[in-house]
């Protein structure tokens, strides 16, 4: 992906990465967190947004509208990147707050698609829990990545 992104800042562990949107609405915190959903299992779900103002909580809720989003996008891809680096044999899910949200990732890893299957595997979830290679138009309710 050649898309601009910000600068991210990390800790060693790499599961949770921090950088700072900047738009017409000002300088925005923003936080990528990788969280285990399972002890026994490298399963992670990906949580983005905000910073909420005891800097200890993430807001997924929050519409920044700060004219980045591709910016933004890209910077969370970028984290990716480095978690699944990190840990190779990890599967990362993915869900939006909301279903516009969602839908929004789902155009982001579709306009990268060719890029992002260099790397990894990607499947999508269906309203009846099934689980299948990702597809350009096809609507999922939430996405798994994988190393290949």
């Amino acid at each position: 992906m050649r898309e601009e992104q910000y600068k991210i800042r990390s800790k060693s562990s790499a599961t949770t990465f921090e950088f700072i949107s900047e738009g017409p609405n000002g300088m925005i915190k923003k936080r990528v967190q990788y969280r285990k959903i399972y002890r026994d299992r490298n399963l992670y779900n990906l949580a983005f947004g905000d910073v909420s103002p005891n800097n200890k909580d993430i807001d997924d809720k929050i519409v920044s509208n700060n004219a980045d989003r591709n910016k933004v996008l890209a910077t969370v891809a970028a984290t990716l990147f480095i978690f699944m680096e990190k840990y190779p044999n990890a599967i990362v899910y993915a869900k939006g707050s909301n279903l516009a949200r969602t839908r929004l990732y789902q155009m982001g890893i579709s306009k990268y698609l060719e890029d992002i299957n260099e790397q990894f595997e990607v499947f999508g979830r269906l309203e009846e829990g099934r689980i299948e290679p990702f597809q350009k138009n096809k609507n999922y309710l939430a996405f798994y990545i994988k190393n290949k």
